[in-house]
Parts: structure tokens; sequence; C-alpha cells
């Protein structure tokens, strides 16, 4: 192994998806400078690579890109990718608050592969305490284009932002099915490497009520022949809802609420969360209209379109029938009752989950300090709490919804996020913060909620020329 012992990293992150790249972008910016280095094992940056459906677009606006709302000055901002692409005309006469999911992927493509110190195809395999030099050590791995390892290596910082982002959730009751050899089983973050092979199958079915499980219902429909669609489309959630979009509604996603959460009782923060799940597990209002309209066309000259779509519905348990078809076990939440449905493919638009941090953090348990759930204690800076003896920080990006609330995994909160990770690491606030972000006063004591963010009491953790 090649140790590295010369000068120690200001900030090391692990993972680089969009909520680290946006930090590391804006630590490229930060006056004064931050030595800073980014790991991914990922040989490049892709952002959901199975979900890029032609047409489909985010749910939030383009102002929330990388760094713009901490930063709209900043040389990665979106405005300024489709400046160098020479695309600032069309998309000004495109009219378009809501760009295509397939052009932030290119975005932040764009901006991976210009900023300096992203080290992809490096997958870091332990994170230690070092006390005689005070500083954080990680072993990694270098890999080839194959994924094998190349070479070993380590390095220091004196401070650490986990970015490693969420993995698809596979209901227990289908994990024995998923990737099964001869009948389709899987997830929606896989979809597009799948879509052949889904749309032969002669009766499919989509489970999960999402945004996600919406698009590819209403792609499958479109590409099924009127009256012989023999699509299914179940979720456990008792409506296909709409997602909260209401512009009052939507302050949900600010900084105000977060911190109005964060100060929360840790019971009161662990029954919010799976009840403000129409805030981000809905459906746009657009899909719903665009399958409606769909269904409904395909009504005009008489009869029904052979699709069932049911909500409330759960898979208490699934099982392979010979060696083309999977049987699924379901179960009416309200009606009680229980059916069988045979099907011979099946997409789980089912969600995503934050990834454990144990294995990754290992050589940190000891320090870790945890709350009555087991989860690690994080700060309001978006630090884990660690015992006394650490000198250095670990942040957390998009692993801390059980503290921070729904806005934890929106990209709108991306770039605030990444600017109070640096204010707080450099004590300098180089990225100022607003007072009051919301109309809603969250909470009676307003003096809590809506006073500066400036963690201008806290001494430097990494000294400013």
């Amino acid at each position: 192994m090649t140790a590295q012992l010369d000068a120690p990293h200001d900030l090391v992150g692990i993972g680089i998806g969009p909520c680290n790249l946006a930090l590391a972008a804006l630590a490229d910016g930060t006056p004064g400078g931050l030595a800073t280095a980014f790991y991914d094992q990922a040989r490049d940056f892709h952002w959901h690579p199975g979900l890029l459906l032609d047409g489909a677009t985010l749910q939030v606006p383009f102002l929330a890109d990388l760094v713009t709302l901490a930063d709209p000055t900043s040389p990665w901002t979106f405005l300024n990718y489709l400046k160098h692409k020479e695309r600032l005309f069309p998309f000004y006469f495109a009219e378009r608050f809501h760009i295509h999911r397939a052009e932030y992927d290119a975005y932040c493509r764009w901006v991976a592969g210009r900023l300096p110190g992203l080290h992809f195809g490096h997958q870091v395999d332990a994170v230690r305490w070092n006390p005689e030099r005070d500083l954080f050590e990680i072993d990694y791995t270098q890999l080839d284009a194959d994924g094998e390892a190349e070479a070993l290596g380590r390095t220091h910082t004196r401070h650490l932002a986990l970015g490693i982002g969420t993995a698809p959730n596979i209901p227990e009751p289908l994990r024995p099915l998923a990737d099964a050899p001869t009948v389709p089983v899987i997830h929606s973050a896989d979809y597009l490497d799948n879509r052949a092979r889904i749309l032969a199958a002669e009766h499919v079915t989509v489970i999960g009520s999402g945004q996600s499980g919406a698009e590819i219902f209403l792609d499958l429909l479109r590409a099924r022949p009127t009256g012989r669609e023999r699509l299914h489309w179940l979720a456990r959630t008792p409506a296909f809802a709409p997602m909260e979009y209401s512009k009052l509604g939507l302050e949900h996603f600010t900084p105000d609420y977060t911190r109005f959460f964060h100060a929360l009782p840790e019971p009161v923060r662990d029954h919010l969360v799976p009840a403000q799940w129409q805030l981000h597990k809905g459906i746009d209002a657009t899909t719903i209209a665009a399958i409606h309209d769909e269904l409904y066309r395909r009504t005009l000259h008489g009869g029904w379109p052979d699709t069932v779509l049911t909500p409330g519905v759960t898979v208490r348990t699934a099982g392979r029938l010979a060696t083309t078809k999977v049987e699924l076990h379901l179960e009416h939440t309200q009606q009680g009752t229980r059916s069988r449905l045979t099907t011979d493919a099946v997409v789980l638009a089912t969600g995503y989950k934050e990834r454990p941090l144990d294995a990754l953090l290992a050589g940190l348990g000891p320090y870790l300090r945890k709350d009555s759930a087991g989860r690690p204690r994080i700060d309001e800076h978006h630090r884990m709490v660690l015992d006394p003896a650490i000198t250095g920080s670990v942040f957390v990006q998009n692993g801390e919804r059980h503290t921070h609330g729904v806005g934890a995994p929106d990209l709108g909160l991306a770039a605030w996020r990444a600017a109070t990770i640096l204010n707080t690491l450099t004590g300098k606030n180089p990225y100022p913060q607003p007072a009051r972000t919301a109309f809603t006063t969250f909470g009676l004591d307003q003096r809590e909620h809506t006073r500066p963010h400036i963690p201008g009491d806290l001494l430097p953790l990494v000294e400013q020329p």
C-alpha cells in the first residue's frame, strides 16, 4: 500500500453524487482555497441512468442546480453550462422552468468532468481516526476499467463529507425473485436497461405509486396496443395521489423548515417523516393528467383499456410459477381481502433507502454517538456527533432524513447544505445564508427559526489565510 504522508486534505468527500458534487463545486470557489479530494467507485458520473426516460423532467426548477441557490455567480451554474454549450438562447425561448432529467445528468457530468480533485474509479475501503496526527485516515482501492483492484492507497484529511447516496429498495417478499434469469423482476433504477425485455412480456405489473412508477406505467401504456395493454399498476399508498406542489407546501423544502424539524424531539420527527409522504412520494400533476388522457383516448371507440390500477395494496409474498411467470399474493389494506396475481414481468418502483454507514465507518464505531434507534446523531450543521477526542468533523449528505426531514434528499437544498458545511468548516462564512427563507413560520418560537444560520460563533475548523 502506498502511504501518502504529504500535507493532509482539509476535506475529503466519499461518494460523488449531486450532493457531494455540489460541495466540491462550492469548495472550488471558497476564498482562500481548500485542499479537497472526492472519491467514488463508479467509473464516471451518472445520475439515475435507468430513469432518464424521454421527456421526463425534474420535479424542481433549474435554479436547484449544484450551486445557484448558494452562489449564483459561481462558474458551475446550470446557466453557465448552457453558455458553454452555446444553448442559452434556445433555453431562453423554450421557457422551461423544469428541465429534462437527461439534461440535468448532462450538466452534472459537465461539472464533474471539469472540477479538480474528483477521483472516480476509487473505492473507499475504511475510515479511521489517527490520534497521533489528529487526522482521519482513509484507505482506498483504485479500480481498473473492469472494476478490478489495480492499486491500494491511503490519504489523510482533517474533515470528511459522506455522500454515498441511496440504494434501490426491493421489498422483502420480492428479493428472492429480483434479477431472476427467466422472469424479469427489476427495480425501476434498471428500467431502461431492461425496457425491451419488459415490453416483450405478455403481462406487466408495476408496483409503486411515486413519480417513477407513474412514468414507467405511462411509458409502458404508450407502447402497448389499444385493448391489449395487459398492465397492472399496484400501490401501497391509499391513492395515486398528486405530489404536494402548492407554493406554501413547497416551503417544507426550505432551510427554515429544516431547522424547525431538527429542533423537534426524536419521536415527533420519526412520526412526521412517513406522514409527509405526499411531499416527496406523490406524482406530479402533469404525469397524472398524461396517464388519464392516454387511458381516456383508448375508450373513444368503445370498451376500456386492459389495465388495472389499484392503490391500497401490499404484496404479502411472491413466488416463481414454473419458469416464466411470477405469482404475487396481494392484500388490500382497507378491505382486508386477499387475492393472487399472475404476471410475466414486475417493475419495482419502490423507491430508495439510505445506504448503511456501519461498514464504512466501522473504524469510527466507538466514537459515534447514536440516538435511541441506533442511528447517528447529526447536529444542525450536518455533522455527526462524535466523541470529543476526535477533533475533525464528519459531515453527512442525503443520509440525515431522520434528523433533518423530507428535504434531506431534495436537490433544491443541496447547494444550501453544501454552503452550510463550508461555512461551518471554515468559520469564515464564505457563503452567507439568508435570515429567512419561508413565509410560513414553523412553530411558535419565531426567534429560533427565523434567525440567520451563520456559524459565526464557531471556531474555524480550517485555518484560512
